[in-house]
């Protein structure tokens, strides 16, 4: 008797074996002044290299990577407009350290203020882009929290959406890199940290970014720096050659222009000894399978892949590719069946 079954697509189990050495490279721990780093490769999330990554330490500014993270994800889902007006509350407006003065009540757009907040590092702005977010700055917080865990950020605790110095506000090396790469994937953070030099209110005001690698270092697109007494000089650098995008997080740096020698010491190593190669299907994957006891005999085939693999440049590196598939399935068959 046969059994009847509808028009399906099936889906196909494709193995990628990719192989690799267990070590992309060599890159001495000398070579790093930074008590604590880390260089990820943003596509893959593959750590290249990492020196003490774990180790719990303050990140100052390069909090606002979250902040922006956040700031971000409220455009997306439209609970944030670039066009708002975003005012400055008391609060707000009593941040020191970087800051563009911001004076209760003064109103900005948002645009204006994410790009105090990245340009700048204003810590007053940032303060009060999250109370336009969530209320206050304490309920943000919370949310920073909350992404934290989600992205897996275990050595990580926000105090504040700043990275003023406050007892108990540390994150990692690794955890930096983590969130660095979640806001990479907004490409329009990128309208912000290409900017070396801009104004506010009309002219005003001017900005400078705090990241110098922006005039000295091939192909660096971001991302945030930072700069307390507790954390020292830190900085997540982002930076994109042809297919291989990178992020190098260098934290305690002392002084301040060690941080940009070790993030381009890092960028530099990864470019030189790895390429990313986008996965693709075989040309001889079947179009159909045969169906045994059904009212139709084969039944098409889908497979997709959305997926990249890092490999070492200086090696023989191949990627195989196996494709699982029996000779026939039994009906009934239900789409999306593997």
């Amino acid at each position: 008797m046969f059994r009847k079954i509808v028009s399906v697509i099936l889906g196909v189990l494709i193995i990628y074996s990719a192989f690799l050495p267990t070590e992309v490279g060599a890159l001495s721990d000398d070579s790093v002044t930074a008590p604590s780093a880390v260089l990820m490769e943003a596509t893959t999330g593959k750590i290249l290299y990492e020196k003490n990554s774990r180790e719990q330490r303050a990140c100052a500014s390069v909090t606002k990577v979250m902040t922006l993270l956040l700031v971000f994800e409220a455009i997306d889902s439209g609970k944030l407009s670039l066009d708002d007006t975003v005012t400055a509350s008391e609060h707000a407006a009593s941040m020191g350290g970087s800051d563009i003065w911001l004076e209760t009540g003064e109103t900005m757009s948002a645009d204006d203020m994410i790009k105090a907040t990245v340009v700048a590092s204003a810590n007053d702005a940032a303060v009060a882009l999250a109370e336009h977010i969530s209320g206050s700055e304490d309920a943000f917080v919370e949310q920073m929290n909350s992404r934290a865990s989600e992205l897996g950020m275990d050595d990580t605790v926000f105090k504040n959406c700043n990275g003023l110095d406050e007892e108990g506000h540390v994150t990692s090396a690794y955890d930096v890199a983590v969130m660095s790469r979640e806001l990479m994937k907004h490409e329009k953070i990128f309208d912000y940290t290409s900017i070396w030099l801009d104004n506010l209110r009309d002219g005003k005001t001017q900005i400078v970014n705090t990241n110098k690698l922006l005039k000295t270092y091939n192909g660096i697109t971001g991302l945030k720096t930072g700069t307390t007494d507790d954390a020292g000089c830190c900085m997540a650098a982002s930076a994109q050659r042809d297919n291989v995008s990178l992020v190098a997080v260098v934290l305690g740096c002392k002084p301040g222009k060690d941080r940009f020698a070790d993030a381009a010491a890092l960028l530099d190593y990864g470019f030189a000894n790895i390429s990313v190669e986008e996965l693709t299907l075989p040309e001889d994957i079947p179009k159909s399978i045969s169906v045994n006891n059904g009212m139709s005999d084969t039944v098409n085939l889908k497979c997709e892949v959305s997926a990249s693999v890092v490999l070492d440049k200086n090696s023989s590196a191949q990627i195989e590719t196996k494709i699982d598939l029996p000779e026939s399935v039994d009906a009934p068959v239900v789409e999306g069946q593997k």
